[in-house]
């Protein structure tokens, strides 16, 4: 059995007897996240490396404790490291304890976190074992958390042919759980062997760039690089916890990856005269977006096109409504049609998203500069769906057959 998987089962079993305190997957992704944190940065100290968690709230301090002293102070660890902007603050960001036995909380502490050298395990296998954590969060449908995980054999496919580089700003402005940079990150180690210094401080920090709306979930992400290698805990943060579609943040790239979440209308809840909660529709309104519109999509597609600098190239995943909705779509289409070049558009089956019956394409294009005619000329569909059938069950998929038209 492999050193990943050992590591999976044995935090997951953990967890199937904290859900019987009513502890969901979710939340106890999310307080691994905080204990290994604190165990890596200690690990880190105790190498020689300058000291990232303050003395008194780091991992020692937990080790002589027991019981309600040990719930109180683990509490006030969470509630402490939360006020930076470097990935220490991304992953404490509103940090809460949601283990209600100190027994178990100790079991955590003490047998499966602090059973392991984590910083001398292969970056590979770290990150391997939270990437399963992850998946399996996801696969738990009824915590809704398979909406922030795109699956890895579409990252891997559309990574593959954009065809990152050591030298590029990468950016995903939905980046959920880091899977776009991971992705791209591998492909860079595994294509280019050959590195110069500078191109591997590179690759380690400042290559990516994110935003995700959800502090959990960027929490995850946050995490997920750097038990990969990318980033280093005290390092500013890749990924900004915002709404990408706030505002134009001035940053260009040279590559853009990205699924943006589903759901067609982005809106707000409000409370009328009458006391009656209701949802109103939110209208994103920008200078640099070619119409407004409600349509979180159509919204995403105009801020992709504003990231990718000119020269640059995006991959982005949408769905069918994006391709025929009239009015403000297809003035985006007609826009963008003539601004990029938008080569190519990849039919997705169904059943790969652990969001039953979801319907979806990836846009391929490249930015281009001013034109007064439009630069698609030619646009390559490739139909993966028609009489296709996938699943995520299987362990094991076939290599799919393209197909033209």
């Amino acid at each position: 059995m492999s050193d990943t998987k050992v590591i999976v089962d044995k935090l997951w079993n953990y967890c199937n007897i904290l859900r019987d305190d009513g502890l969901s997957y979710g939340d106890y992704l999310e307080q691994l996240t905080y204990l290994l944190f604190l165990k890596m940065a200690d690990e880190q100290h105790q190498l020689g490396l300058d000291r990232i968690v303050p003395e008194g709230y780091d991992w020692p301090s937990l080790l002589d404790l027991k019981g309600e002293a040990l719930e109180a102070h683990y509490i006030a660890i969470l509630n402490h490291l939360g006020g930076t902007e470097d990935l220490l603050g991304v992953v404490f960001r509103k940090a809460h304890n949601r283990i209600q036995d100190p027994a178990k909380l100790e079991r955590l502490i003490r047998d499966l976190i602090g059973g392991e050298s984590w910083m001398t395990l292969d970056a590979d296998v770290t990150g391997d074992a939270y990437e399963g954590l992850l998946e399996r969060n996801a696969a738990d449908t009824k915590s809704g958390a398979g909406q922030y995980f795109t699956p890895r054999a579409l990252i891997s496919a559309m990574v593959d042919v954009m065809q990152p580089g050591p030298n590029m700003a990468i950016c995903d402005p939905a980046c959920g759980t880091g899977g776009f940079f991971l992705s791209a990150f591998d492909h860079i180690v595994r294509h280019h062997p050959n590195l110069d210094p500078d191109q591997k401080r590179h690759l380690r920090s400042g290559l990516f760039t994110g935003w995700e709306i959800v502090d959990n979930t960027a929490r995850l992400c946050a995490m997920n690089l750097l038990l990969h290698g990318i980033e280093s805990p005290e390092s500013d943060s890749p990924v900004h916890v915002d709404d990408a579609l706030r505002a134009d943040p001035g940053d260009r790239f040279d590559m853009v990856l990205t699924n943006p979440p589903f759901g067609k209308k982005s809106s707000v809840q409000i409370v009328t005269a009458e006391g009656k909660a209701e949802r109103q529709s939110l209208t994103v309104v920008r200078d640099d977006f070619w119409a407004s519109t409600s349509n979180k999509q159509l919204n995403f597609i105009q801020h992709v096109k504003t990231l990718v600098k000119v020269g640059g190239t995006a991959a982005v995943v949408v769905p069918d409504n994006v391709l025929f909705e009239g009015g403000a779509g297809e003035t985006i289409r007609r826009r963008l049609l003539h601004e990029c070049d938008v080569h190519t558009l990849l039919r997705l089956p169904t059943g790969i998203f652990w969001a039953q019956g979801v319907k979806a394409n990836v846009f391929f294009f490249d930015r281009k500069p001013g034109s007064d005619t439009a630069w698609t000329k030619e646009l390559w569909i490739y139909d993966l769906r028609t009489n296709q059938h996938f699943t995520l069950k299987p362990t094991h998929c076939a290599e799919p057959t393209s197909t033209a038209s």
